[in-house]
């Protein structure tokens, strides 16, 4: 159970009168729509300033400047959250497990974003996943201005949404959605090609109801068609409804989730399925020796000991994460101890590229579970956690990390998180692209728990030519955000809720405001003007749309977008490796569509070139293990599509 440093945010009385309708306005949020309508006039209301404004904010900007001065990375650039003026209306909505009922459980992990040309116009569309609302797809119009895209079967409001993955489920060439949910039933939505969807669960074998969180895409018997791994958190509900404040009833969380580990009757297994075509699935986990019941919040997909063929290492939250080898699409054997010793206790996301250059893929985890063990000051957050579990609890054989994790390489020999700087406070997903477009791929890290813990950075690190990862969040204008509080619950204390520990006898309307926190993120070009942009989806709240302004600031700006069409391989091209050769330098990426945390996009991969205004040459390894080599000189600046030989 979470013991860190809880920070005030009921409201309390104050000499000031404020009505609850105005105050947030005077924050930057809009007026709120669920709050009581009540006859007595709202409670004065008081927000903390550790809450409002935290006072080390600035002790930490000015660390990071000073950290910044001696670093060898381009930085003259700077994001700007774009929301208000982006079109986008959607807000995060949670359940009260994580608000006025707040019970540690698994339901404060949130939710996923997942992006995709939706329409074959171009242009980026995003979907965001909600807990207690309806789920919302934005259609990009144009320039980064969304419109709302949302249909009754793409919003899903009956139920409890976690994640959102986009793939070409039937090779098609448009982007299908999957959709899972906690106890609601997982949906499949497929896409006409226009932007369309009709849900098409029914048949296709992937309407399974449980303690579902990520669904990751990937081809594993090399077919042609991509298959699904499901991961399954665990039974932390218990097995009847309530009534939720906003948005469907739902389960309840159990006492002492973070502990149900120990309990091995509640584990739910994740599950591998077979993709048969024609839209339909089979389960294949026993025929293919996946067995797997990790406490399992996402997982990554990666060839890890390069003989062509896609391996899983499953995220687990609770425990040691757990890695299974691929035998030639036929079987899946467990290997986690030999070729990971040692890894974080509490995973959440990861990516996997190639962060030195060198040729050979990294492996980058978070671990938020560590930081939930002790209180933390803002100077301690880039050191590994104290956790003082026993090993009772901890069920890890000694071997845990009990913070970030970076392989160089993919066989978990060589963890060099701390050596490097990829250590991050209260962590969530991390996303990968190349921010400054020099040529060395930089990391953001979604941060920050909420209610009722004290607010945490989102983290943008800046890769210092493959030397170690430079905080740069402050210098880059992610932090301090326009806002460091949200309200997360209103309180009827003069009716329903008057019995609530933050009523303390009033008789009033009561806001409650909690610290903001991203979960997710994606990056990508939102506005077509050849840089990256950030996207999140916050807790509780809406996201941020930073813009970057690096295309201005770079007039020498160079890229190189990459997609890729598939014909024996799936035609997304799921799994396949590109590598550029820019002079003297190579530069690599998976494409694997993963982003963020609970989420899978389609996007092309983006290649910052550092100024240089050609490609030497582009080879392409596709997962059916064809080689495809494009000879240059190839233009920068462009988007350039590679369609596989016959």
């Amino acid at each position: 159970m979470p013991i860190g440093k809880k920070i005030l945010v009921v409201v309390v009385a104050s000499a000031l009168i404020v009505a609850l309708s105005i105050l947030p306005v005077l924050l930057g949020a809009p007026p709120p729509a669920d709050t009581p309508d009540l006859a007595l006039p709202p409670k004065p209301l008081h927000i903390p300033p550790e809450i409002l404004k935290p006072p080390w904010l600035e002790e930490r900007r000015a660390v990071q400047f000073a950290d910044l001065a001696a670093a060898d990375v381009f930085r003259d650039f700077a994001f700007v959250d774009r929301y208000a003026e982006s079109g986008l209306d959607f807000v995060h909505r949670i359940v009260d497990d994580s608000g006025k009922n707040y019970l540690p459980d698994h339901y404060d992990h949130g939710n996923g974003l997942a992006a995709a040309d939706i329409d074959g116009d171009g242009w980026p569309d995003l979907y965001f996943a909600n807990q207690a609302g309806p789920n919302g797809m934005w259609r990009n119009a144009g320039a980064g201005r969304f419109e709302d895209w949302t249909t009754p079967a793409l919003a899903l409001a009956d139920r409890i949404c976690v994640a959102a993955s986009f793939a070409d489920i039937d090779n098609d060439g448009d982007a299908d959605l999957y959709v899972t949910s906690v106890r609601g039933g997982n949906v499949l939505l497929a896409n006409d090609g226009m932007g369309y969807f009709a849900d098409i669960t029914e048949g296709s074998g992937l309407g399974y109801r449980g303690h579902s969180s990520a669904g990751v895409f990937f081809d594993y018997d090399r077919d042609g068609l991509v298959d699904l791994l499901l991961n399954n958190v665990g039974a932390y509900t218990r097995e009847e409804t309530v009534a939720n404040s906003v948005g469907p009833a739902y389960y309840p969380g159990r006492e002492r989730a973070f502990a149900l580990h120990l309990r091995p009757e509640l584990g739910e297994a994740s599950i591998l399925y077979r993709n048969l075509g024609d839209n339909r699935f089979v389960d294949a986990s026993t025929a293919t020796g996946f067995v797997d019941s990790s406490w399992a919040g996402d997982a990554s997909i990666f060839d890890a000991n390069g003989d062509g063929w896609l391996d899983i290492y499953v995220l687990n939250m609770q425990g040691h994460d757990q890695y299974y080898e691929n035998e030639q699409g036929r079987r899946f054997i467990r290997k986690s101890r030999a070729a990971f010793p040692r890894t974080p206790w509490g995973s959440m996301g990861a990516q996997v590229f190639d962060w030195d250059n060198d040729g050979r893929f990294d492996l980058y985890i978070t671990d938020m579970h560590s930081d939930m063990s002790a209180a933390v000051a803002w100077d301690e957050e880039k050191e590994k956690s104290a956790v003082a579990y026993s090993e009772d609890f901890l069920q890890s054989g000694g071997l845990s990390i009990f913070g970030n994790a970076f392989y160089r390489g993919l066989d978990g020999s060589d963890e060099i998180s701390t050596a490097i700087g990829a250590e991050t406070y209260w962590p969530w997903g991390l996303s990968t692209g190349d921010l400054n477009a020099d040529g060395w791929e930089d990391v953001f890290v979604t941060g920050s728990m909420n209610y009722p813990f004290r607010y945490g950075v989102n983290s943008l690190l800046l890769n210092d030519r493959g030397r170690r990862l430079i905080d740069a969040e402050f210098a880059l204008g992610v932090e301090p955000r326009r806002r460091t509080s949200t309200r997360f619950f209103v309180l009827d204390c003069a009716g329903a809720d008057r019995r609530h520990k933050h009523c303390g006898g009033e008789f009033a309307t009561v806001a409650v405001y909690g610290a903001r926190g991203s979960r997710s993120s994606v990056l990508l070009d939102i506005d077509g003007d050849g840089d990256l942009d950030v996207v999140t989806n916050d807790f509780n709240s809406e996201p941020m749309v930073l813009l970057s302004d690096l295309a201005q600031r770079r007039p020498a700006l160079r890229y190189m977008l990459v997609d890729l069409v598939g014909s024996r391989s799936n035609r997304a091209g799921l799994g396949a490796v590109v590598r550029l050769r820019v002079g003297a330098r190579a530069l690599s990426q998976v494409r694997d569509g993963r982003s963020g945390y609970l989420s899978q996009s389609l996007l092309p991969l983006y290649f910052g070139l550092d100024g240089a205004e050609m490609v030497d040459s582009l080879e392409v390894r596709w997962p059916s293990g064809q080689r495809q080599l494009l000879a240059g000189p190839i233009a920068a600046n462009q988007r350039l599509v590679i369609a596989e030989p016959p």
